[in-house]
């Protein structure tokens, strides 16, 4: 019999499985993709948030844990276990160097990145070269992986984990990660955790999905119904507003649209519906991505003028280009003569200060509903850009309710040797809301914790309540 099953593929079951196999137990994962789509939603990310008290080889300056917590609290509203966070955070701040032995490398963020050169530690070759160099690592080390192996169900004896079923076939193992994503591929249930709007359509009809095809969330759904304790609000996920001409799976991290704090956004109607300036955009980008889905039609538009372009890190595809304000509005499909009136009446509660998009500046509206709080400048510049703009879906939010152990608990009770890591426990710390790299940093965190606890409770070892501090230290 295995020691330790892992399901899933992504950063967090990696992380897991890497962990237990140092530990010393023997490992199995499963991952639900072919080989030449694993990884989950890891391989489009590409960079960890990451707590630092002093400048460390790519991060610079200083990144504390009472600013990393004021970030996360102020983006989540509150809904966030500050001990479970914590925990994460801290973890952030010694977990390079294990991951260097296992293949991973980093390097300074690209120039249309700067402003997270404090904060964030980018993946050199991405997430997708984090994810390979992860399976290399697993493999050599003598993890055992399969794959097109889609986990279905999970027996249990209690809150005991006893075997997980592929169809009709049986694999045990003394104790188990569940890594396997949440339900952002499954169009039935976002469709049934978003309703139908005032219209009666069905805004999640409208959505893309910028992560993986496979994240259907089978087990998340079995193990809820299984008894599993549940967390998060199901309509909950890190939602960006991502080029509407992207595809309906895996996109990316390249379908992102970033000039929206540098102009105006604006509706299927022509009218702007929220503050683009309210704070930096490695902060607010995944806000987005919601406040569009709740816009007519589930659609938005990104306005910007020539003085904002080359500010920004330039997406894929090119913005719709006009020399004056009616043609973009009429090449957008938008009645002219409303967006041409939001503009001007935009343009005249500017109150240009010092601009500088490095900084919460000056440059602010005044008289306008919503306000645009910082960077505003009037788009008054030819040539002018449009960018048509759809809720683009990486992960959900609702997940199993955790401890620091990482154990999956049943009626408040946690299991002995049944652990969860990655997006099926992020909204654990994650209730709403999304900063920058914060994802990559939880599953990390959770990843090694579960995989180190179930190679203790495979091999018959002690589980002491302090492991998930220590077991982050610099191996």
């Amino acid at each position: 019999m295995i020691d330790v099953l892992v399901i899933g593929g992504g950063n967090a079951a990696l992380c897991a499985a890497l962990m237990a196999r140092e530990a010393g137990a023997s490992v199995l994962l499963l991952e639900a993709a072919p080989r030449e789509w694993r990884g989950g939603n890891s391989q489009h990310t590409r960079n960890l948030r990451c707590m630092h008290d002093a400048p460390q080889d790519v991060l610079i300056e200083a990144y504390p844990e009472e600013e990393y917590w004021q970030d996360l609290l102020k983006v989540t509203g509150g809904l966030t276990d500050e001990r479970l966070a914590r925990l994460a955070i801290r973890a952030s701040s010694s977990c390079r160097d294990w991951m260097r032995s296992h293949g991973v490398h980093f390097q300074p963020p690209l120039s249309g990145a700067l402003h997270v050169a404090r904060t964030n530690a980018f993946f050199m070759g991405g997430g997708k070269a984090l994810v390979n160099a992860y399976f290399r690592s697993a493999e050599a080390l003598g993890v055992q992986v399969r794959y097109n192996a889609p986990v279905d169900a999970i027996e249990l004896d209690g809150e005991r984990f006893v075997a997980a079923r592929i169809g009709s076939e049986r694999i045990a193992a003394r104790s188990c990660v569940l890594a396997a994503g949440g339900f952002e591929s499954n169009r039935a249930w976002l469709r049934e955790a978003w309703g139908r709007n005032a219209d009666g359509d069905w805004p999640a009809d409208n959505f893309l999905i910028r992560g993986t095809r496979f994240n259907m969330g089978v087990l998340l759904k079995f193990m809820i119904e299984a008894g599993a304790d549940a967390i998060g609000d199901p309509s909950q996920s890190h939602c960006v507003a991502i080029d509407a001409r992207a595809p309906l799976y895996d996109g990316g991290i390249c379908t992102r649209v970033d000039c929206v704090s540098l102009g105006v956004m604006l509706n299927r109607n022509a009218e702007r519906f929220y503050d683009e300036g309210e704070d930096f955009w490695p902060k607010r980008y995944a806000i987005w991505g919601r406040l569009v889905a709740q816009q007519p039609g589930q659609i938005g538009y990104s306005i910007i003028d020539a003085k904002a372009m080359g500010r920004f890190m330039p997406p894929v595809f090119p913005g719709v280009r006009a020399n004056t304000l009616p043609e973009l509005a009429r090449q957008l499909g938008l009645d002219d003569a409303t967006f041409v009136r939001t503009i001007e009446q935009y343009n005249a509660a500017c109150r240009v200060g010092t601009f500088d998009h490095t900084v919460l500046d000056d440059c602010h509206t005044e008289g306008i509903a919503p306000a645009k709080t910082h960077w505003a400048r009037p788009i008054d510049t030819a040539p002018f850009f449009g960018y048509a703009l759809r809720p683009g879906i990486t992960f959900t939010y609702l997940g199993l309710k955790v401890n620091e152990h990482a154990a999956v608990h049943f009626g408040g009770k946690p299991s002995a040797n049944l652990f969860v890591a990655g997006e099926m426990m992020a909204g654990n710390v994650l209730g709403k809301g999304y900063t920058a790299g914060v994802g990559m940093a939880i599953g990390t965190a959770f990843g090694r914790i579960a995989g180190t606890q179930a190679a203790a409770a495979a091999l018959g070892r002690p589980s002491h309540d302090d492991i998930g501090e220590k077991q982050h230290a610099t191996s």
